[in-house]
């Protein structure tokens, strides 16, 4: 797993490296049951505080995408199935919502837009 952090990004390093983790995990890169680095090894490697790798691993632990296991270390959560279609949902949505608020902008009608989903669909 390759983690790229970015000093130019807006993202504080926390929610890149989380943001990362999950993309690697919706896309089928970490498998259910993957042990990922530990807290330390992380942040070593990435050459960041360990408070910031533990964040990020906290998050995802809160969002249901990997677990903690005391003294053996964090894994790829299991049945991530329906976690990983409602997140995939969740983005399309956004780029939907990203699409209206253009067309919106530019003085397209719901019936305008409506029309261009339906012709994108075909």
């Amino acid at each position: 797993m390759e983690i790229i952090i970015s000093n130019a990004s807006s993202k504080p390093i926390y929610e890149q490296i989380c943001d990362q983790i999950k993309t690697a995990i919706l896309a089928g890169d970490l498998a259910e049951g993957e042990q990922l680095p530990s807290i330390r090894a992380l942040a070593n490697s990435l050459r960041v505080s360990a408070i910031t790798t533990k964040r990020a691993y906290a998050d995802l632990e809160s969002e249901g995408f990997i677990e903690t296991v005391q003294g053996k270390g964090s894994f790829v959560a299991g049945g991530n199935a329906e976690l990983i279609r409602e997140e995939q949902l969740r983005q399309v949505e956004a780029h939907m919502a990203r699409a209206i608020d253009a067309g919106r902008a530019m003085g397209l009608t719901d019936g305008e837009l409506t029309e261009m989903f339906a012709l994108e669909l075909e």
